[in-house]
């Protein structure tokens, strides 16, 4: 995947989040985070630096202090398409043979209680604990909370992501035809996502005939047939760096009136899901309300997943809309709603939208027919 060297927000959306960071690692009793490239790095400074054997680390304090970037010195030229010069990060930069793990040590206090990425590499994790900051523990409650709850600039990318994943699915009549294998479609269908908007395509599922009972199929040289039901799940990141994921199932050729009946079923539970999306509800009570009706029409075993996942700088993240979540949905968090059948051997069916909880239901970032389109 690429790094998504592209634009970024202006450096007061950062200042805010660097601030809430800190709020919240008060609360949780929390000296330090060490954020290492990934998306918490993006997202806390617009950095879009990858991971190398190099150590890259910002340190940032809750008593207040001025976050730290360690960063080798050649790669300082990317730290500057960040927001850190303007938000005035110090920067720690080293060549080989200093020590950066001392560094890290170096802005800390002794006794710091520290907090790490997720996405820290051992590489690095193994080090920092051993020579800078003791066992650290995990700063995924932290930056949960932080990344779960978008803003208006991210709300905003998102429906740009959304849009561009919507021209996608209306060129498919352009692609999708019996003949063709899911490869030859899902090449065309890679050039259209950076052709509409994207910085590359992240992800393309071609699931037909009996591939689409696989819901991570992705694609083969299977030559897609006439009659076939044909699963479409695609998405990327447009500028700078949030992501569309969009599913609709298509058929090729007149469908059989039962997998007809079957897929309108499924509509209507996806609909159902939306439609109890709200502020104050529980992120089980939205997956309850479409597998409720699937459930009520015989389908419940052929939904073999969760109904959504979050989304955001990465296309899987908190919140997860699923049975045994009793997350309360707040205004501002964005994640799918995708039920799907699946009739192993046979055919499958998924429909997918993102949404962003607003003050009084959701908006729909995808916006294209739900129901089986016919091609």
């Amino acid at each position: 995947m690429s790094s998504h060297t592209g634009s970024r927000f202006a450096a007061d959306v950062y200042g805010d989040r660097l601030e809430r960071a800190v709020e919240l690692m008060r609360a949780a009793h929390l000296d330090a985070l060490l954020i290492t490239p990934g998306p918490d790095l993006r997202y806390l400074i617009g950095s879009a630096a990858q991971s190398f054997e190099r150590l890259t680390c910002l340190v940032i304090p809750a008593d207040g202090a001025t976050p730290s970037v360690v960063i080798p010195k050649m790669e300082l030229a990317g730290l500057e398409a960040s927001a850190a010069g303007e938000l005035g990060l110090t920067v720690l930069d080293w060549v080989d043979g200093v020590d950066p793990y001392q560094l890290v040590k170096s802005t800390l206090h002794v006794g710091s209680r520290v907090a790490v990425t997720e996405v820290m590499p051992a590489l690095h994790l193994l080090p920092l604990a051993e020579s800078a900051t003791g066992l650290p523990v995990s700063a995924t409650p932290v930056l949960r909370e932080l990344r779960m709850t978008k803003d208006a600039a991210e709300v905003d990318a998102l429906r740009r992501a959304g849009a561009a994943i919507d021209r996608v699915h209306a060129r498919m009549g352009e692609f999708l035809r019996a003949g063709r294998t899911e490869a030859e479609v899902g090449a065309d269908i890679a050039a259209a996502i950076v052709e509409e908007g994207h910085l590359e395509a992240a992800f393309v599922i071609v699931g037909s005939g009996p591939h689409g009972a696989d819901p991570h199929h992705g694609m083969s040289e299977r030559v897609i047939e006439s009659g076939d039901v044909v699963v479409i799940d695609i998405g990327g990141p447009v500028d700078p760096g949030y992501y569309s994921d969009s599913t609709r199932t298509y058929a090729i050729g007149t469908p059989k009136p039962a997998i007809a009946e079957q897929i309108a079923v499924l509509e209507r539970a996806q609909a159902a899901s939306v439609a109890a999306v709200r502020p104050g509800v529980t992120a089980e009570s939205v997956d309850a309300a479409g597998r409720q009706l699937l459930a009520e029409a015989g389908l419940g075993d052929a939904f073999v997943h969760r109904t959504g996942h979050g989304i955001g700088l990465s296309v899987h993240e908190d919140p997860y809309i699923v049975e045994g979540n009793d997350l309360v949905l707040k205004a501002g968090m964005a994640f799918s709603i995708e039920p799907g059948i699946y009739f192993r051997g046979d055919w499958g069916a998924r429909i997918e939208d993102i949404v962003v909880v607003t003050e009084d239901g959701c908006e729909s970032m995808n916006n294209r027919p739900h129901g089986l389109t016919v091609l």
